[in-house]
């Protein structure tokens, strides 16, 4: 008998056998895990490795066919599609591979979004969003269009945008997977700056192995199978320094 059981009370995240197919193509077998808040998670996999598929399951955009996925005490899995909708709106921030932008609105109208579609007023609205961008020093950028930015510029915008509401988790699908090294880097970094100064519990899908490097702790997955986990050297570094201080 299959017995639902709540994940343990420090996991803001927490999925359990989780297996979903994709055209009868298996795109997850039985994957677990659990994530802290305030923890950022990286899963490693190559292209096809059910990477996306698992943050889609997780942020509740998609239903597992079979496995149970929590956000603190509620069961995701099990939600109406209108309450999970809800759930990502409040709660959720999703950052895809491609800055998908609103070309008729300039960036800080693109960073609001999110705030102005929840009813908060424009001012108060633009105020938060000039907030993020000049923490994503993007701030000279507020009344351009997406046409008039560069690529780097674009996706920091679209990283705005998902941190604009201070969401509880982060879900970051290869975020900087289209740009150059350079731009990468520079990107990954200001992105794990903002989460980690805010506490905002982050799963960052990569294959890119320097990209999980920010993380606290990464998983691997490989044909939708999970067979690997350890923590990352920056994680290790940073519990040493706590315990000489």
């Amino acid at each position: 008998m299959y017995v639902m059981v709540a994940p343990p009370d420090n996991d803001v995240i927490w999925a359990r056998s989780l297996h979903h197919a994709h055209r009868g193509s298996p795109a997850l077998v039985g994957v677990s895990l659990g994530v802290r808040e305030g923890e950022i998670l990286a899963v490693l996999g190559a292209r096809g490795s059910g990477k996306t598929t698992l943050l889609r399951c997780l942020s509740g955009q998609l239903v597992a066919e079979q496995g149970e996925v929590w956000f603190n005490s509620s069961p995701v899995h099990t939600m109406p599609a209108l309450v999970r909708e809800r759930l990502r709106r409040d709660r959720f921030g999703w950052i895809d591979p491609e800055p998908t932008l609103v070309p008729e609105l300039n960036a800080w109208e693109n960073t609001a979004l999110p705030l102005l579609l929840a009813g908060v007023s424009r001012r108060a609205a633009r105020t938060t969003a000039m907030e993020w961008m000049e923490r994503l020093d993007i701030g000279t950028c507020a009344g351009k269009r997406p046409h008039a930015l560069l690529r780097a510029e674009q996706q920091r915008v679209a990283v705005a945008r998902a941190l604009v509401t201070t969401p509880s988790v982060l879900f970051a699908d290869e975020p900087t997977a289209s740009l150059h090294s350079q731009d990468r880097a520079q990107v990954l970094r200001t992105l794990t700056a903002a989460v980690r100064s805010h506490r905002i519990t982050m799963v960052l899908a990569t294959h890119d192995a320097d990209a999980a490097a920010v993380a606290d702790r990464t998983i691997t997955l490989a044909d939708g199978r999970r067979v690997g986990s350890r923590a990352t050297a920056d994680a290790e570094g940073r519990a040493a320094c706590s315990l000489s201080v």
